[in-house]
């Protein structure tokens, strides 16, 4: 099925964050009781034409700051050859690499990001960094670089003034649909958060996205955040959801 308009009504959650009065949480609720889940390997089209079998790997990631290169590095020493198809490559020319804006992401090589493991290796295939936190028993937000394991979650920020002169920081934490690529993201091949074949897990993505949740908000605003969308999901059994994502099944 075509993936659905990214213009359709959703419901918002605001609240102060428990750990700091002076910041608050927009939580797009109709994202986060949605069915998505990533079903790279299991009927993603890939977001390039060329390689539809590399998900959205192909561009390589951009890291977010030196911290982010670091820890993947760190991370990248524990792979073998076994564990990572390129590993000659990332152990002779590095790990990263400048884009035309000089900006530092991760090395592409022959068309995707150098920790994409190809169909045709013997290991594991898809991310060996992903492979690598399974294997470990740790969660990907360990040992993937910080826009990996946060895709298709997206959290933006705001200085807001209020009407009174007080100033809170404004958080967002809704889905990463294509304009969170720039314009470039409506050229993309195919594309997950919207599309009804990714909309098929059991449990909502609050749950399933958890450990991503709560590294973005801190516990405290995650625990508030679940008790709200675990009354959501009554309403929605009890046939009373108004905003329900078109994408999920209905």
């Amino acid at each position: 099925m075509p993936e659905v308009s990214l213009d359709f009504p959703r419901e918002w959650l605001e609240f102060t964050d428990p750990a700091d009065a002076e910041r608050v949480f927009r939580c797009d609720l109709t994202w986060l009781t949605s069915r998505w889940t990533c079903i790279f390997g299991n009927g993603c089209g890939g977001i390039s034409a060329h390689m539809p079998d590399g998900g959205c790997c192909t561009l390589g990631a951009h890291f977010s700051d030196k911290d982010d290169r670091t820890r993947v590095a760190a991370w990248a020493e524990k792979l073998s050859p076994e564990d990572w198809q390129y590993h000659d490559v990332g152990i002779q020319d590095g790990i990263v690499m400048k884009d035309p804006e000089g900006s530092k992401q991760t090395r592409v090589v022959d068309g995707a990001c150098l920790f994409l493991n190809r169909p045709d290796f013997d290991g594991p295939t898809g991310c060996a960094l992903h492979a690598l936190a399974i294997r470990e028993g740790v969660s990907p937000v360990e040992t993937k670089p910080d826009v990996c394991w946060q895709l298709p979650i997206r959290r933006t920020f705001d200085n807001v003034e209020r009407p009174d002169g007080t100033h809170v920081q404004m958080v967002s934490i809704g889905e990463y649909d294509r304009r969170g690529w720039g314009p470039g993201g409506h050229d993309l091949n195919w594309y997950c958060s919207s599309n009804t074949e990714a909309h098929v897990a059991a449990e909502p993505v609050y749950i399933t996205e958890r450990d991503a949740l709560v590294e973005l908000m801190g516990i405290a605003a995650y625990e508030q955040l679940v008790e709200v969308c675990a009354v959501r999901e009554k309403n929605r059994r009890r046939g009373r959801d108004t905003a329900r994502h078109p994408a999920d099944p209905q």
